[in-house]
């Protein structure tokens, strides 16, 4: 089972990124859950949202504990909440910033005992530039799907696809496969 936490602040689209990232993942016949974690926060608070991908039905109904991947919408998240906190080693981490992994005071993660796999894609830049809002949660998974391998970018397209009217949805895959192609060469660089 991979299981994936995804960290942002409402408003930005965590919990429909979780979802999105579930229907792509049922898209490719396997057995997937999305669900958020919050209580009566309001728009800016923290948020999290869970999702699990399976090859066999997922019985677990609690919230993960121990990630095997990390998606951060909210950069300044970084050092007010402890998002690292139960992250298996070797995890990939995806912050959504246009500055480095390094420069974020993050690269002391990727070395030592956890050894996670980090990058940082510019995710709003991305969201403005396609769709028009600072709404970074479509182009994070596309980066994720380039990343992991985990979803394809096809089944991400799909879901895109399916959860937007036509317009909106035009953009976002814009979105996706610009994300999708950033991510791609930082996997390989």
């Amino acid at each position: 089972m991979f299981q994936i936490r995804i960290h942002g602040r409402g408003g930005q689209g965590v919990v429909s990124g979780a979802e999105l990232l579930s229907v792509a993942a049922f898209h490719e016949g396997r057995y997937a859950q999305a669900f958020p974690s919050f209580g009566s926060e309001r728009m800016g608070a923290p948020v999290m949202a869970f999702c699990r991908i399976d090859d066999k039905e997922i019985r677990l109904r609690e919230p993960v504990i121990e990630p095997d991947a990390l998606i951060v919408q909210d950069p300044t998240l970084l050092h007010q909440v402890d998002l690292f906190n139960g992250v298996a080693p070797g995890a990939c981490v995806l912050v959504n910033s246009a500055r480095s992994v390094e420069a974020l005071g993050l690269a002391g993660l990727s070395h030592g005992v956890r050894q996670f796999r980090l990058f940082t894609l510019p995710a709003t830049e991305l969201a403005r530039k396609h769709v028009g809002r600072a709404v970074p949660n479509v182009p994070l998974l596309a980066g994720f799907a380039a990343l992991t391998g985990v979803i394809g970018i096809a089944s991400l397209v799909r879901a895109i696809r399916e959860k937007f009217p036509e317009e909106i949805a035009k953009r976002n895959v814009a979105a996706a496969n610009e994300a999708y192609q950033v991510a791609s060469e930082a996997a390989h660089a």
